[in-house]
């Protein structure tokens, strides 16, 4: 059948994002001749990165050059203002639920997997740091590391990092998810796998989404009773790290173990 002359087929709706082929919409098309004034803030802001490095640019301004990709035809400063403005810090926003992120106006669903995408990138960046390393002497990164994975974290999770007999990383699991202030731990089950992956030592790492790693009586007692149970099997634990939004805790660091 012949389509009358001038007739506009219509266009899928847009599909943002690394996940999906993008086909601009009849209202794309009208609403990029509007906003066309920031394709040139788009290529300086771009020559800045490449001349000078991240430190030429703002924190909105580095979340807004990578926006350009998951949003290609958008002015996007203030996207990433937003973005800024409702997480706080850079960390924030790749650490917050994709929900969430998408309650800020001009984040769909695609881009916000996008962004949680990007995150899993960057933790998987940092544990890759730590394999095969001594631990103990890289201290610095197993934080860094432990802060990127849980700090934004809306629920407690207890997280090990199972050690050889040279104090390098076997595996790091999560053990158990809880709420949003507490996790079950079983001590026996964590002997159990540290002998299942021939570890000899552990690093156990838990999270408080309420912000404050301030160590509770339950945390010291349940660190004690690991400690208890994994010592006559020749497995040490050799410290209980707390992550918080702002910073951590260190029970071995407290004297508290």
């Amino acid at each position: 059948m012949t389509k009358p002359p001038g007739r506009i087929e219509p266009q899928p709706a847009e599909q943002a994002g690394f996940f999906g082929e993008q086909t601009p919409s009849r209202a794309d098309l009208a609403a990029s001749t509007e906003t066309a004034h920031y394709h040139g803030h788009r290529d300086r802001l771009r020559t800045r990165f490449r001349d000078n490095g991240d430190a030429a640019l703002a924190d909105y301004e580095i979340l807004e050059l990578l926006l350009f990709r998951l949003i290609p035809r958008r002015d996007t400063k203030p996207v990433a203002k937003a973005l800024l403005d409702r997480f706080g810090t850079l960390a924030g926003v790749f650490g917050a639920q994709p929900a969430l992120l998408q309650e800020v106006k001009g984040i769909g669903e695609a881009v916000a997997l996008d962004l949680k995408l990007i995150a899993a990138v960057a933790h998987r960046t940092l544990k890759s740091d730590l394999r095969g390393k001594k631990v103990l002497a890289s201290w610095s990164s197993v934080i860094e590391y432990c802060h990127a994975a849980m700090a934004h974290e809306n629920r407690e999770q207890f997280r090990i990092l199972f050690l050889d007999k040279r104090n390098a990383l076997i595996v790091d699991e999560v053990q158990q998810t809880g709420t949003v202030d507490h996790t079950p731990v079983y001590p026996r089950e964590v002997v159990k796998r540290a002998l299942e992956l021939s570890a000899t030592a552990l690093i156990l790492v838990h999270n408080h989404p309420s912000g404050d790693p301030t160590p509770s009586r339950a945390d010291i007692e349940m660190t004690k009773t690991i400690i208890d149970t994994a010592k006559p099997l020749g497995i040490t634990v050799h410290d209980h790290i707390i992550i918080g939004r702002d910073g951590h805790a260190s029970l071995k660091g407290l004297r508290l173990i």
